[in-house]
């Protein structure tokens, strides 16, 4: 990783974005990717973590952390997939828990999409580029459970805009700390960075828009099993919105740290069903996924 590190002066009296700023001092990087570094936590200004609208005062300092490129070569790599749903546009995968999705620093092999360009011998959409082939929505690395891939350009348009629309349901199971008292909910708070801790994600007042349903299972002794259907798709949205509840994930290390594992070495979290209409033959499509023995063992040693 890359360190730089600047004495912010600014010659006009007026104030100027932070990210805009950086854009000026560092011309090899678009505005795009230094707002994108600001909001993952790599900019410090004088120590703390801020927003990319930061107005900064003159003679402070600041200092970028630059990550390592990632290999534009994605190489294919024989990995088992687990595959769920197939046909000429899209295939649905099974993801293992603690796979990562996409190539990124620190991951640039081992990933879903590695598995995939050995599994399609290259026939995958293009649009979110080399790095992310195929790739519409994803899911965290240490959640388990469904995600669809897509083979077509046309195809991928059309899902992405029926994800945005919200007519893919996207259905969960969660393992959460202590008693749901509501047999079921709708969870309506906006999530964006945690201004304490940029890498983390928070219920913020400006946030972006998020829409969580919940229904209770079964309540266990020590736990409260979850289904949880997603209305938008925000980043960590279900863990999130579950810790901003009261009752966060059991085993996610992120958003309930110091609380019980019950052995498990990261959230409890299953994507177990996706339905929709096929967007080439107007079939309803409904996809289901076991639960893993992880899940089933927590489960176990929580009631």
């Amino acid at each position: 990783m890359e360190f730089i590190e600047l004495t912010f002066e600014h010659p006009e009296q007026e104030a100027v974005r932070l990210d805009a700023w950086l854009a000026g001092r560092i011309p090899l990087h678009s505005r795009a990717f230094l707002k994108d570094l600001i909001e993952q936590g790599h900019v410090h200004v004088d120590g703390k973590t801020v927003k990319p609208s930061f107005k900064p005062k003159s003679g402070q300092t600041i200092r970028v952390e630059l990550p390592d490129p990632v290999d534009s070569s994605v190489r294919p790599e024989e990995i088992p997939l687990v595959v769920r749903y197939e046909d000429d546009f899209i295939l649905v995968i099974d993801k293992p828990q603690g796979m990562v999705v996409h190539p990124a620093p620190g991951h640039a092999g081992g990933t879903l999409v590695n598995a995939l360009l050995s599994y399609c011998q290259g026939q995958l959409s293009d649009l979110n580029g080399v790095i992310r082939p195929g790739i519409v929505h994803r899911i965290d690395k240490d959640t388990s459970g469904l995600l669809l891939v897509v083979k077509d350009n046309s195809v991928h348009r059309e899902i992405a805009e029926r994800i945005r629309r919200h007519e893919i349901r996207r259905t969960y199971q969660a393992l959460v700390h202590g008693a749901v008292s509501a047999d079921q909910g709708t969870i309506k708070a906006p999530i964006g960075r945690d201004p304490k801790n940029r890498q983390r994600m928070a219920v913020v007042p400006d946030g972006k828009a998020a829409v969580t349903h919940f229904k209770v299972i079964e309540r266990l002794a020590r736990a409260t099993w979850l289904e949880v259907e997603l209305e938008t798709g925000r980043t960590h949205q279900i863990r999130v919105h579950c810790q901003y509840i009261g009752h966060p994930i059991i085993g996610d290390l992120v958003y309930a740290p110091g609380r019980a594992a019950f052995g498990q070495t990261g959230q409890v979290l299953h994507a177990s069903r996706l339905s929709f209409i096929h967007p080439v033959t107007n079939q309803p499509i409904v996809v289901e996924s076991p639960l893993p023995q992880s899940f089933l063992e927590a489960v176990r040693q929580c009631r």
